[in-house]
């Protein structure tokens, strides 16, 4: 005798949970709007959320700032580099972050500066951690931050590893495309001319010859940042540690200690992570 297949279940009705925190609920507003939409002024998310323009502008600021949101010139708001990006897929990154939190945090109180670990996915870098400074200036942090590989202190030296053809794949315009619109300012994946992509690989082997990367207001006015690369026991590099700082102290930091101590810094994490493939 044939027996009937089993009904299916009803789907199940998702409801407003009865705890649900209005602050943590709009700014998920705001990423399906600008998912949906594509470009944003701060006046419409401020009447579809039912807010001040002021309520809607700190939450705004808060997806710049995590890179899910990024601003034009003509201020209307765009999905940022972090939207749409999936797991690193790199399952020893808790591991990494576990063993570079405390001699991030010595150098941090060391220095009296912020400290980051970053590592590369593609043409793009992950603040996997930061290590804040107590200074009454100093660069905030940017833990969980996603931004263009070739700006940043600690992408650039992981970049300054690969092999030409990765660079080319990754950043050399095909000659059937038209160039960079150089008014642009949404560019995250940015391509490069032949002419461009000589001068950056020339760049990022000069950062491979002395050790270290720096990035000057690349990715936020009035901020520098110095790079080293983390290198597992094979002598492969799989992160970076890099210090962010005010550009009012940046010169002091260049002439005086600050590299040979985040260069210290690697070692002794070095050690601690030669067994990472």
């Amino acid at each position: 005798m044939r027996k009937n297949p089993p009904a299916k279940k009803a789907a199940k009705t998702i409801t407003r949970p009865s705890y649900a925190l209005d602050s943590v609920d709009n700014a998920l507003r705001l990423l399906q709007m600008l998912r949906d939409v594509g470009a944003l002024r701060l006046k419409d998310a401020a009447e579809e959320l039912g807010t001040a323009p002021s309520t809607a502008h700190r939450l705004l600021a808060m997806l710049v700032y995590r890179g899910f949101a990024v601003q034009d010139e003509k201020r209307r708001y765009h999905p940022g580099p972090a939207m749409g990006v999936g797991p690193a897929q790199q399952g020893w990154t808790r591991e990494l972050t576990d063993v570079c939190r405390p001699h991030m945090d010595a150098l941090s109180t060391s220095i009296g500066e912020t400290i980051n670990l970053v590592i590369r996915v593609g043409s793009q870098v992950r603040f996997l951690c930061s290590a804040e400074s107590e200074s009454m200036l100093r660069v905030g942090d940017r833990q969980g931050q996603v931004l263009p590989a070739e700006r940043t202190a600690g992408g650039r030296i992981l970049l300054a590893e690969l092999p030409r053809q990765t660079l080319e794949q990754l950043y050399l315009l095909p000659a059937a495309e038209p160039g960079p619109d150089p008014s642009s300012e949404l560019e995250i994946d940015r391509r490069l001319t032949p002419d461009e992509f000589e001068s950056f690989r020339g760049e990022l082997e000069a950062a491979r010859a002395v050790g270290f990367a720096v990035n000057v207001e690349q990715t936020e006015a009035g901020v520098a940042a110095l790079g080293v690369a983390l290198r597992n026991g094979s002598g492969q590099a799989v992160a970076a540690l890099t210090v962010a700082v005010p550009t009012t102290r940046y010169g002091q930091h260049v002439a005086g200690r600050l590299v040979a101590q985040l260069r210290s810094t690697v070692r002794d994490v070095q050690v601690e992570i030669a067994h990472i493939g």
